[in-house]
């Protein structure tokens, strides 16, 4: 067991990093939504989705 984890060291390092970065990605979309922040970037004047998007 402690044999495959020396020799894995890398990826296993590598994987956990990634995840943080994709939690860490999940919970500042979920912050901003929850401040009204909108995600596509841009502004809502002329979107067609900009009713559901943002509810009033």
């Amino acid at each position: 067991m402690f044999t495959w984890i020396a020799e894995n060291i890398a990826t296993i390092l590598i994987c956990f990093v990634l995840i943080l970065i994709v939690a860490a990605i999940i919970f500042n979309m979920v912050r901003n939504k929850k401040k009204g922040k909108s995600s596509c970037g841009g502004g809502c004047q002329g979107c067609p989705m900009s009713g559901s998007c943002h509810k009033h």
